[in-house]
């Protein structure tokens, strides 16, 4: 998903007028990202949609500012001579896992549509290192890529949010929240969150899934490599393959985009076992899950592995299709693929999953 053309071209159009209008604009968000470093970081920072480079200034060490605008870009050097230009949209990030040291997001993500929010910021979680700062700016509301009556430059689309729900799907990208607070703006209120990339996996998910997969939560190995159930041994994907709900290995970006196949877990935090996990977590995580169903409505949300759900939900349930909805979505469950479940084979796995992506008889 890239910027919205509408409000791109629109940008081009304006991009002197609109520098002009914001000369001498606060620095106080570089700021914040740059006082969240204990030294000048040694990786470059990511200034994602820098404009013309108003607050490069702000942030400390090299700093690349990415934008997909090139009128944008072409004022870079008046503000931010020493800034390194990019031109690319923020949901397709050209820069290597965990080569960022921190990112400063001001509005940009503003234009992003919210259903494909999710996965602009599962980019960000890929390419920032583990413990980096991040600071966003979004505004407060209910519109989804609509223009504003009081907007000056005529003709732009936003996107609102609700706070509880920009907290889950920031959450669920894979950052600790440390500060969410709301504020009066120009036009609408902002939202501002100051949060650190954590060691988890983002979620994979977004409008039209047939399927939402839901782990109980990454192991430490699959949270390195960003794949959940990555770790060897494990037989998702063999059976994910057999089934036909995906048709690359330990991609679960290709599952999303070719076969509607969703994937997250019901608790975001990474260890080297499930059974160090506690009930609060699971019912707090199954709250989270559902507000992401009630929102994006996949077809079906399938539990990898019964602990969860019966921690949660029911503690009687068996695997198969379960009598209650979730946000209103079906809701199936199926044993665990570790390979330390003797108890099924990769055959039977293999039926849940293609039982699940069928849909509720």
């Amino acid at each position: 998903m890239s910027l919205d053309p509408i409000t791109t071209a629109i940008y081009r159009r304006t991009a002197v007028d609109w520098r002009d209008a914001r000369l001498g604009t606060s620095l106080a968000p570089a700021e914040r990202l740059a006082a969240a470093f204990d030294d000048t970081p040694a990786a470059p920072v990511l200034d994602v949609g820098c404009g013309p480079g108003l607050l490069i200034p702000g942030l400390p060490g090299t700093v690349i500012g990415l934008d997909p605008v090139a009128e944008m870009l072409e004022l870079l050097p008046d503000h931010a001579p020493g800034a390194v230009p990019v031109r690319a949209a923020a949901a397709g990030l050209p820069f290597a896992t965990e080569s960022i040291a921190g990112a400063l997001g001001t509005k940009v993500f503003v234009h992003v549509d919210r259903p494909h929010l999710p996965m602009a910021l599962a980019e960000l979680h890929r390419v920032v290192k583990v413990g980096g700062p991040i600071e966003l700016q979004f505004f407060a509301g209910d519109q989804d890529l609509t223009p504003l009556e009081t907007d000056p430059m005529g003709g732009r689309r936003f996107t609102g949010w609700r706070p509880d729900l920009l907290r889950t799907v920031v959450e669920g990208a894979g950052f600790d929240i440390e500060a969410l607070t709301i504020r009066a703006g120009d036009q609408v209120d902002v939202i501002d969150i100051t949060a650190r990339r954590a060691r988890t996996l983002p979620d994979i998910i977004g409008p039209g899934m047939r399927l939402l997969i839901c782990g109980l939560n990454p192991s430490v190995y699959s949270a390195e490599t960003l794949v959940g159930f990555g770790r060897p041994g494990n037989r998702f994907w063999p059976a994910a393959l057999a089934a036909g709900i995906a048709t690359v290995d330990r991609e679960p970006r290709h599952a999303l985009a070719r076969h509607g196949i969703g994937m997250t877990d019901l608790v975001k935090r990474a260890t080297p076992r499930a059974d160090e996990l506690t009930t609060d977590e699971y019912r707090a995580g199954l709250a989270r899950v559902e507000q992401l169903c009630a929102w994006l409505r996949p077809e079906t949300v399938c539990f990898v592995g019964l602990a969860g759900w019966r921690a949660a939900a029911d503690r009687t349930a068996t695997p198969g299709w379960q009598e209650s909805d979730l946000g209103g979505s079906p809701v199936y469950v199926m044993p665990s693929t570790s390979g330390l479940n003797a108890h099924s084979s990769l055959a039977d796995l293999t039926d849940h999953l293609r039982h699940a992506a069928a849909g509720r008889p």
